[in-house]
């Protein structure tokens, strides 16, 4: 799975799925865009991607996750619950404020 880190005034953690990295996903009026810019700097495996998540969510950083590994991934790091993941095109995504 792909992670890149934003800093600003608050950390961003962006991750994407390795498979849907630069492809975009259309339903009625969302979209998903899954930019290389955005998602794409280290590639991580399972384990590396929970301790990251866990880390940050110390941090109080803000996450952006797209990709049914990815987003499994953040509920076994206990990030993110599954009442509150939503779908474009089943393509599972969650973003934690």
């Amino acid at each position: 799975m792909f992670v890149k880190i934003h800093k600003s005034y608050r950390t961003v953690v962006a991750v994407c799925d390795d498979e849907i990295i630069g492809k975009i996903f259309e339903e009625g009026i969302k979209q998903l865009d899954c930019r290389e810019n955005f998602y794409k700097d280290r590639i991580l495996n399972r384990e590396e991607l929970i301790k990251l998540l866990k880390m940050q969510a110390l941090e109080d950083a803000t996450f952006n996750i797209v990709g049914k590994n990815s987003v499994d991934a953040a509920i076994e790091a206990e990030i993110v619950r599954e009442g509150n993941i939503s779908k474009v095109q089943d393509i599972p995504f969650v973003l934690i404020f």
